[in-house]
């Protein structure tokens, strides 16, 4: 067994220094060129998201969702990342950058590679999504394919609910070239003056609010949609009374949305963070997409009044915006979408035959629990659990992290129950967790307001760990109930994310909530933990320990192997571990869903290493490590990547799985996820992800999620046979 306090104070009989000087001396020793870019890693992620989209064998409506997921993605890249990269060079910070080029040939080749993709992405909407969903009834047509009788219909439609809301803005002397709010989709419009003869041009910003998809009719199973943007075009005439309409071009601006804030620097938190979420909606313009049939005295003109560079103009085929896909995937058609799936309950929390309800706290006393969701129920596990504690009598004391989760949740309604009910309630709520700010001030005011003590984390770090923590008094002695997961408290998301949660009652992990969330809602975490790994002190260091034990081992001629589940893979020092594994003859497993920065193809150095990544109806999410420890297998599970920000600016928190079932279950979770029976997309030698997901005889290989989803409901089906 390993002791993470004993990993803390050092490995073996060295001291940390001595630790320290091993790692840079073996560092040394490995290719300078050993990290892919993970800017061109992450581009090479979404790629994978658009191949499912090209996938025939994907049920079409699933198709549709995966474009307007693939434009979401590419939407964040450019406001965050390709932002960030360009707010450190405009002000001189450094630009983290692993592969050894200039910041400025990354940004060239990001362009490039973005803007091919681009161009894929919207050819797969028009020559193979949009045509696969016309032959399914689902007909998306253009003003040109129209009858009459229909454009009679749509006109009704468009002075009743579309003419009301438009505000065209014209671009003369007395009218100065309009905000353009980012992500909003435009019409760039030239028009001529009757009377002078005088070319104008004006901007018409295409109503969010609506449906981007304009009903024209439904026939038995065939329904034909028209474009938003299509109808407004077309009926241009009735906003500009008088002009003549010259040209009309659709446009798209991504604006550079990333928040920074100097927390040392400023007194109020919220209130700085209000004041930057107003001001991210002035951020510099970073990406113009305009329509590829856009002439040029428009785009000129969109040039100049924005500030922006011809290599930040993305010309692309129509239509624009794809994220409007996602009204489309909603459309009540089971025949075209995934087979539906129900969560089970977990089997430990199966109701109780005689009363109908489970009794939380006394299934988790029995032993650990592991939920594995959306295979299993979010609302029958965590939901239930926190909300039985909040009306429990005998529950003195909630705490729990919150990051992502949304205002009418139970989770919060629970909280607030619990506040109500006179029991101590702690919620450490992230206001700063990215692109959810504002709905997160509105929610912790909330809890505010109902007695709930809430707190922000630590200066300079997000808090980004998974915890709940319950006190309960049990026969004059306090007994403490954990859950410790790998994704966020969010009902709604726990539906289509892929995440493990651990409940337990072990006194050691107790102990070390206790004081976790005391050192949260006080100053820092300075202290070492019995059954967690906790950055940003001591996550990084016992992980790369467990590694080394692992490449010792492996010198001693003992089996060893490391495994390693997660969403991205970029930090160097973890990677340089994993690296020198590989050397010792250490057998490595990377199973990365989005960003990799780890190479194969390094002779004498990656021999060892198989990365695999997997993509489906779920997004993968959990994160797992584990550790062959010469037979007796060290588990983790928890909410952290290996990326410097997890590692170094954030609170993370692992937790070690020690029940024999548990780590069973997640080393055969692995054994499936590797095998080269699973669909998959494999690392090359070459670094190219391939998809594999059909054998030699052209059979679909196994899907890892229907597998799974198929063993819990075998699961259950064997409890159900018992009893």
């Amino acid at each position: 067994m390993i002791d993470t306090e004993a990993l803390d104070s050092g490995l073996g009989d060295a001291d940390d220094d001595d630790f320290d000087q091993a790692v840079e001396t073996y560092d040394s020793q490995l290719p300078e060129n050993r990290y892919q870019d993970r800017e061109i890693s992450w581009l090479a992620f979404n790629r994978r998201v658009l191949e499912l989209a090209e996938d025939p064998s994907v049920p079409v409506l699933e198709r549709a969702n995966f474009l307007a997921i693939f434009a979401s993605n590419l939407d964040e890249f450019f406001m965050v990342r390709v932002a960030g990269l360009k707010r450190r060079i405009v002000t001189g910070l450094a630009v983290p950058t692993n592969v050894g080029r200039a910041p400025l040939d990354v940004l060239t080749d990001i362009s490039g590679e973005a803007h091919a993709l681009q161009v894929r992405h919207a050819d797969a909407w028009t020559t193979l999504v949009r045509p696969a969903l016309a032959d399914a009834g689902i007909d998306i047509v253009a003003w040109d394919d129209l009858t009459d009788d229909e454009r009679m219909l749509l006109y009704d439609y468009f002075q009743g609910q579309v003419f009301p809301v438009l505000m065209p803005l014209a671009v003369d002397p007395a009218h100065p070239f309009p905000y353009i709010s980012g992500l909003s989709l435009n019409l760039a419009i030239r028009i001529r003056n009757a009377r002078t003869g005088r070319q104008e041009f004006a901007r018409l910003k295409v109503p969010p609010m609506l449906p981007r998809f304009v009903l024209v009719r439904a026939d038995g199973h065939t329904v034909r949609y028209l474009p938003l943007e299509d109808l407004i075009a077309h009926n241009l005439k009735d906003l500009f009374p008088g002009m003549e309409i010259l040209d009309h071009h659709a446009f798209r601006l991504t604006r550079n949305e990333d928040v920074v804030i100097e927390e040392d620097e400023t007194e109020n938190l919220i209130q700085a963070l209000e004041a930057e979420l107003l001001r991210r909606r002035f951020g510099p313009p970073i990406r113009l997409e305009v329509g590829d049939d856009m002439d040029d005295v428009t785009l000129d003109l969109l040039i100049s009044e924005l500030d922006i560079t011809q290599q930040e103009v993305y010309r692309l085929p129509g239509p624009l915006d794809l994220r409007g896909l996602f009204d489309l995937a909603r459309i009540d058609r089971p025949d075209l979408h995934f087979p539906p799936h129900v969560p089970t309950t977990a089997v430990p929390f199966q109701p109780n035959e005689q009363n109908g309800r489970a009794d939380m706290f006394a299934a988790i006393r029995k032993g650990d629990v592991l939920v594995h969701h959306p295979y299993e129920s979010f609302t029958t596990s965590v939901q239930a659990f926190l909300e039985q504690a909040a009306k429990d009598p005998h529950v003195l004391a909630i705490k729990q992290t919150l990051y992502r989760t949304s205002g009418d949740s139970p989770i919060v309604k629970a909280l607030i129950d619990a506040a109500e009910a006179g029991k101590q309630v702690l919620a450490l709520v992230e206001v700063k967790a990215r692109f959810d700010e504002a709905a997160n001030i509105v929610w912790a005011r909330k809890l505010e307001k109902a007695g709930v003590h809430v707190v922000y984390g630590l200066v300079g770090l997000k808090t980004h760990c998974k915890l709940l923590h319950v006190i309960r008094e049990e026969d004059g002695a306090l007994r403490s109930y954990s859950h410790i997961g790998t994704g966020n408290y969010n009902p709604k998301t726990s539906r289509l994310y892929e995440d493990f949660g651990l409940f337990t009652t072990d006194e050691l992990v107790g102990r070390d909530l206790t004081r976790l969330f005391n050192e949260l809602s006080g100053y820092a975490i300075e202290k070492k933990f019995k059954r967690l790994l906790v950055a940003p002190l001591h996550l990084r260091k016992g992980l790369l320990r467990l590694i080394d034990t692992e490449r010792r081992n492996a010198q001693d001629g003992k089996r060893a192997a490391v495994r390693i589940k997660v969403n991205s893979m970029v930090d160097e020092q973890i990677i340089d571990a994993l690296y020198r594994a590989s050397q010792a003859g250490v057998k490595v497993d990377v199973w990365v869903r989005g960003i990799c920065s780890l190479k194969l193809g390094l002779d004498g150095v990656t021999d060892n290493i198989t990365v695999r990544s997997i993509l489906g109806r779920y997004l993968e999410h959990s994160r797992i490590f584990a550790f062959h420890n010469d037979g007796d297998p060290q588990v983790y599970i928890g909410s952290a990547d290996m990326m410097h920000r997890n590692l170094d600016r954030r609170v993370e928190a692992l937790v070690r799985v020690t029940g024999s079932g548990h780590v069973k279950e997640l080393l055969s979770l692995f054994n499936l996820a590797m095998n080269d029976t699973t669909s998959s997309w494999r690392l090359s030698q070459d670094n190219e992800w391939v998809r594999h997901h059909l054998d030699d005889a052209g059979h679909p290989l196994v899907d890892l999620q229907d597998k799974t989803m198929a063993a819990v409901q075998q699961r259950r089906r064997r409890v159900r046979a018992v009893r």
